[in-house]
């Protein structure tokens, strides 16, 4: 049995982007605030997220570490210096 695909709408730091996936991964949330992330190993963010599934509402989401998306789910994304 294929499982469905659903686009969902989720807002990272007050826009709205269109989501294919069941997750998203800490990369892709920053690259969606941070177009030119990859090419600055150097800097790392502090993603946080609300709205989540009920088990995990909300949450940090780690570097490496990904989370499943609902509709409306709010990610937040901020520089946190030099690593």
């Amino acid at each position: 049995m294929a499982v469905e695909t659903k686009t969902v709408t989720i807002i990272v730091d007050g826009t709205q982007h269109e989501w294919t996936k069941d997750e998203i991964t800490y990369a892709q949330v920053v690259a969606l605030e941070f177009p030119d992330f990859a090419q600055h190993p150097e800097i790392t963010y502090s993603v946080k997220y609300k709205n989540g599934h009920g088990n995990k509402p909300e949450g940090v989401l780690a570097p490496g570490g990904s989370v499943k998306v609902k509709e409306g789910m709010i990610f937040s994304v901020s520089k946190t210096g030099q690593s």
